[in-house]
């Protein structure tokens, strides 16, 4: 039997495993664990070891505040990556970087619908890397640095510059990629100073538009801190707080968000409290402005949404066929672009009832348009930007998810038989899931190889997307009418509302 592969790191010697053709190292420690006095810190340098590191299992998470079973133990050596490889001999591998984070309240790379196997085969080095979020991530304290998260994300890419050559690598060919609050990562990435230098490419799939202004931010720490019992909204006060206590009550808090829609408006209709901070240091502006405006450059982007990016939380929150007028005119009034926006949704969609409304609306905010804003943006700003939409409708449920959100993770990953591939596609895996998921796969390959999706830039002239249904196509972009709405609105971080 060959011996399990070893690989010298900067900090020490990992010993992986070989599985199904490729070699896996787990839970490499990126930074210190972020806890005790490096709780709500700026990520430390990791610690350096003697002997031979076992990289056999993945690291823990970060405490959750989405109830999911990540298949990791708990513990607070939670700033770990791990690292799946064609062949640790090898020199000059195209690396992806896969940033699992959810809605800035979750973050496991140990999650199934990741494992690297496929991609691995194809020949990319694949990079997932756990990361701090909710309140350790995104709480805004005046002693903390703000958007710890994107700060352990920038480690974790420094750890790859580093190091990823010794797992046959090239810290030249590096592509940062996720989607949703991932995405939403990337997207920050590409206007960081900090960034600049460590990736090449950036792949985003469902980009949201969430972010907020300090005043906001501080005031719903503040109300949090509150809930908690802690004295302020400080590290200080909040540094001895069991974290998946805190997590916990992170959850509980964004359920009751509507609570405070008089004061913190768009905000409540997200189910997030806790986003990135457009703070002027870490994070100095969202990502269109800093594009279009200059003061970001363009690179290489293959960005993209779904369909039916709200169906996804319409079924699992109970409310899919419910929805009513009110609820229709609360989303219109509340994520429209101001002030005629749900003029324009009415006029535009004449024969949509409230359902449809609020569907549409949802998806556009929250996820569709600031996906396409981010191509157009990209493009402005001198990069080459590659656009797709996923509409073909998972089978899970009789087809009532549709093209929801998250359908084209495992597709792309080859994580069919993941249990949240299952949960969307169902047991049997059709023809069509199979070949879509090839298509979608090798446009990663390519692209993180070469820079090139394999079908036709997007330029704001011809806008052309490739459009993955039964059939393939690359066509003018589907949602013409959502995007002729919000031209000129761009996400602006939410804000407390005047009193």
């Amino acid at each position: 039997m060959p011996e399990e592969p070893k690989v010298r790191t900067a900090e020490g010697v990992v010993q992986g495993r070989r599985r199904r053709g490729h070699a896996v190292f787990r839970g490499i420690p990126y930074a210190q664990p972020p806890v005790g006095a490096l709780r709500f810190a700026a990520p430390a340098p990791p610690r350096r070891w003697d002997g031979t590191r076992q990289a056999a299992e993945f690291g823990p998470p970060v405490p959750l505040s989405l109830p999911v079973d990540v298949g990791a133990p708990r513990g607070t050596d939670w700033l770990t990556l791990n690292v799946g490889t064609p062949d640790p001999g090898a020199a000059g591998l195209p690396v992806l970087v896969w940033l699992p984070v959810g809605g800035y309240v979750s973050a496991a790379s140990s999650d199934p619908m990741y494992d690297p196997a496929v991609l691995a085969g194809a020949g990319l080095v694949v990079v997932t890397v756990n990361c701090r979020v909710g309140a350790e991530g995104f709480a805004f304290l005046d002693d903390a640095p703000p958007n710890r998260g994107f700060l352990d994300q920038i480690a974790a890419l420094e750890w790859v510059q580093r190091n990823i050559a010794a797992f046959g690598g090239d810290p030249g060919r590096v592509t940062v990629a996720g989607q949703s609050a991932g995405a939403g990562s990337v997207a920050a990435l590409l206007t960081m100073k900090a960034a600049r230098g460590l990736f090449r490419r950036a792949l985003a799939h469902s980009v949201p538009g969430l972010h907020s202004t300090p005043a906001l931010a501080r005031q719903v720490t503040a109300a949090l801190a509150d809930r908690l019992g802690a004295a302020a909204p400080t590290a200080a006060a909040l540094r001895d707080l069991d974290p998946w206590r805190l997590a916990a009550e992170l959850t509980s808090f964004n359920a009751g968000l509507q609570a405070h829609r008089e004061s913190w408006g768009r905000l409540t209709q997200t189910g997030t409290a806790l986003c990135p901070v457009v703070d002027g240091e870490v994070l100095p502006e969202t990502p269109w402005p800093a594009l279009t405006g200059g003061r970001a450059s363009g690179i290489e982007l293959l960005v993209g949404h779904t369909r039916d990016e709200f169906r996804l939380f319409s079924v699992m929150s109970g409310r899919q066929g419910s929805f009513t007028e009110q609820d229709a005119r609360t989303a219109l009034e509340m994520l429209a672009p101001q002030p005629h926006g749900g003029q324009a949704y009415r006029a535009r969609f004449p024969q949509a009832g409230p359902e449809e409304l609020v569907e549409t609306v949802y998806s556009d905010a929250l996820f569709r348009m600031p996906s396409q804003q981010l191509a157009e943006a990209n493009a402005a700003a001198g990069g080459t930007s590659y656009l797709f939409e996923l509409c073909w409708t998972a089978p899970a449920l009789g087809g009532a998810l549709g093209a929801c959100h998250s359908l084209d993770v495992p597709l792309a990953f080859g994580t069919l038989d993941s249990p949240v591939g299952a949960q969307l596609l169902g047991d049997e895996r059709a023809p069509e899931a199979v070949a879509l998921s090839r298509e979608l796969r090798e446009a990663w390959v390519r692209f993180v190889t070469t820079g090139d999706a394999g079908w036709a830039a997007y330029r704001p002239g011809r806008r052309l997307t490739r459009v993955l249904d039964a059939v393939p196509a690359t066509l003018p972009y589907p949602e013409e009418v959502s995007r002729r709405i919000w031209a000129g609105h761009s996400p602006a971080p939410f804000d407390l509302l005047p009193t």
